[in-house]
């Protein structure tokens, strides 16, 4: 991958508050979900976020774990895709990785909620657009 590209989508990675999350569902359609950021991240390679164990997203990502995330900057109209494979996390060491003060009250019998379970995104490959122009990559 282009250096430039490497390091615009990393700034844009860091920048993003809420992300576009997409699973498949039963009939083989997309499902897109906004979500938050992820807490815990390595480059634009894994991404750790948080959510309900109990929901239709999660669902979906046991049955079939491709994924993809869409980080965007609508002020400068620039976007990456990523495309990759979900992987549903409920061990008690993944749930306090990411674990905040202040996540009770999303998952009030805290840590140990067995409703809040950690997504796990690994990216395989990439798109970035920025001024008119789009580059395609594959991430190793």
């Amino acid at each position: 991958m282009n250096t430039d590209v490497k390091n615009s989508a990393l700034k844009l990675v860091e920048k993003t508050k809420n992300i576009i999350v997409s699973s498949v569902d039963e009939q083989g359609y997309p499902n897109a979900k906004m979500m938050f950021n992820a807490r815990k991240r390595d480059g634009i390679k894994l991404f750790y976020l948080t959510t309900n164990t109990s929901s239709l997203r999660v669902s979906q990502f046991r049955r079939n774990p491709k994924a993809s995330l869409y980080f965007s900057d609508t002020r400068f109209f620039r976007g990456l895709m990523l495309i990759g494979h979900m992987e549903v996390l409920i061990d008690e060491k993944s749930k306090k990785m990411i674990w905040r003060e202040g996540d009770e009250m999303y998952y009030p019998l805290g840590v140990t909620d067995p409703d809040y379970c950690v997504l796990k995104f690994t990216s395989e490959r990439g798109r970035y657009y920025a001024k008119f122009d789009t580059t395609d990559f594959i991430i190793e």
